[in-house]
């Protein structure tokens, strides 16, 4: 069975400019409203409600309903993978439009992919691991025995993640520095403790701003500093 047609209709969903700003306002994690999501996209809720049935009935987004209100997140980390990847061609290829200022600079320094750290910090991660031989480098990375103890010594249980069944760690290519960053269990654990460590805090849309004490903090604990 040939995987063009499947494809072409998941492109086509996602090609849609009002639906790709929808889909990448949820690539924060967050669940978001109707009305939200149609303030995102530039349309109307009626319009909005349309493209989302769409979104919801090809597995891409799962809704909700609490209270007289319905929420659509992601289905899955790996709808926000192929997201981010897309976003990382358009740049290449000179597609996305070009914009300036401060937002843009916290965007490419740190940002939420979803649920695990992304932007020039989450590369530097990434390869502060490989370096000192905690992950592999591989495309398909593993934890090694000397990165288990590491982690294991900040606290993180990850046996428990290895017996998930997300993957404990997988490369995810990173929009703006058009290199891997850190996703799968692990890269999302991690900024949930470094988040319960007041080293960073989530800001308007994708942001994660870290303070100066929590920069310096990040570099020193994994190997990053100097």
């Amino acid at each position: 069975m040939k995987d063009g047609p499947m494809i072409a209709s998941v492109a086509a969903l996602i090609g849609d400019p009002a639906r790709a700003n929808m889909l990448t306002a949820l690539m924060d994690g967050r669940a978001l409203t109707v009305s939200e999501l149609a303030e995102a996209g530039g349309i109307s809720l009626q319009t909005a409600s349309g493209h989302l049935a769409k979104l919801d009935a090809a597995g891409l987004l799962c809704a909700e309903k609490q209270g007289r209100h319905r929420y659509f997140r992601l289905s899955g980390h790996d709808v926000a993978q192929v997201l981010e990847a897309l976003m990382g061609l358009a740049q290449r290829t000179g597609a996305i439009r070009v914009r300036t200022g401060p937002r843009d600079e916290a965007m490419r320094t740190a940002r939420i992919c979803y649920d695990h750290l992304a932007g020039a910090r989450g590369v530097a991660l990434l390869d502060g691991f490989v370096c000192q031989g905690f992950i592999s480098g591989d495309d398909d990375p593993v934890v090694t025995a000397t990165g288990r103890d590491f982690f294991v010594g900040l606290g993180l249980d990850v046996p428990a993640m290895a017996r998930s069944r997300r993957p404990l760690c997988r490369r995810c290519l990173d929009w703006s520095e058009r290199r891997s960053h850190l996703g799968g269990a692990l890269g999302a654990r991690l900024l949930d403790w470094m988040i319960e460590r007041n080293w960073a805090r989530r800001k308007e849309g994708r942001v994660i701003a870290f303070t100066p004490a929590g920069a310096k903090a990040f570099d020193a604990t994994f190997g990053l500093a100097g």
